[in-house]
């Protein structure tokens, strides 16, 4: 800034001026402040200025997968409303990884984020609990985490269940397999209840045998579907409990040579954008994941304009996206 002073030919204090808009200067002044910084290169340091007005205008975003598009639509959304609010957004991988999930958040409060958006890896509170401690504002999406009232957005996971599972049931299936996600995770627990309470409805037992763990990614569905194809009393339907999961079961079908959907139909739940690229395009339980992403950062931004608000929870209602991947049973 010295060395700009010099320059224009004006003093340390009117550069800081013109660069923080703290006082008003004249516009022939301001314009040589502006042209040294040009000829020398100067760029301010925003981390600086920022620290000094308590306000850095990034959101921190833990995700456990930024490789699934579920997720990356989440975070576009996010990046959309924040960037129309003058908002940057850093985002942190966990690859489902509780220690490197803690890792995160402490890189992220070092860098002086605002507030976070988190997607948990899990059941752990650890890292919650060092956003609690520091009070530093933040909403969870996705995954609720047991005992922490704070603001979240999640979808009806239940009624998601229970929609594709009836779907499945309306065609006439009556053995229909389920692949769930990882143990501990809300959104898993919630969709298999609503795949248990629509057999409970048609008035048809659970059938344990064929609900199988998975991972939410394509390996673990391909891996469980090929599991539940090969047993001795195969499901004539398959609800996987994630898209990604779903397509997976889609190649273990095809490579066992059967076809989807005569021998065999497959739901999914997210209609990621390749969903309806798949062949056959797949049936789905649709989620909001960009207004999720949306309305994450809203509830997060008015939260830093007011630390006083009580904690707000949005459910987002699903729906049921019908494509080619399901038909009645051949023995309907």
């Amino acid at each position: 800034m010295r060395e700009v002073a010099e320059r224009a030919g004006v003093s340390v204090t009117t550069v800081s001026h013109v660069i923080n808009g703290t006082r008003p200067v004249s516009a022939h002044l301001s314009q040589r402040v502006k042209a040294a910084m040009e000829e020398l290169g100067y760029q301010p340091n925003q981390l600086a200025r920022s620290l000094r007005v308590g306000t850095t205008h990034t959101i921190g975003l833990i995700l456990p997968d930024s490789a699934n598009p579920f997720f990356a639509e989440i975070a576009r959304g996010i990046e959309d409303a924040g960037f129309a609010r003058g908002y940057s957004v850093i985002i942190g991988n966990t690859d489902n990884n509780p220690a490197k999930e803690r890792l995160y958040v402490n890189v992220l409060l070092e860098k002086q984020v605002d507030g976070f958006i988190f997607v948990s890896a899990g059941e752990s509170t650890h890292a919650i609990s060092a956003l609690l401690a520091r009070q530093k504002p933040f909403v969870i999406v996705d995954r609720m985490i047991p005992q922490v009232e704070v603001d979240s957005v999640v979808t009806d996971n239940t009624r998601g269940g229970e929609l594709a599972t009836a779907h499945l049931l309306d065609l006439g299936h009556r053995r229909i397999g389920c692949i769930t996600g990882p143990s501990g995770l809300s959104s898993s627990v919630d969709r298999l209840n609503g795949y248990r309470r629509a057999l409970e409805v048609y008035d048809l037992p659970v059938d344990e045998s064929i609900i199988v763990r998975g991972d939410f990614h394509y390996r673990g569905g391909y891996t469980a579907a090929r599991r539940l194809l090969e047993s001795a009393d195969p499901p004539t339907a398959i609800f996987a409990l994630n898209d990604l999961m779903a397509i997976g079961a889609l190649a273990a079908a095809h490579q066992l040579g059967l076809r989807v959907p005569e021998d065999l139909s497959v739901v999914g739940f997210d209609d990621i954008e390749l969903a309806s690229y798949m062949a056959p395009p797949l049936t789905t339980v649709a989620q909001s994941k960009h207004q999720m992403g949306k309305l994450a950062t809203q509830l997060l931004l008015e939260r830093l304009q007011d630390r006083s608000l009580p904690p707000r929870a949005r459910i987002l209602d699903v729906s049921l996206v019908v494509r080619r991947s399901t038909a009645p049973p051949r023995d309907a």
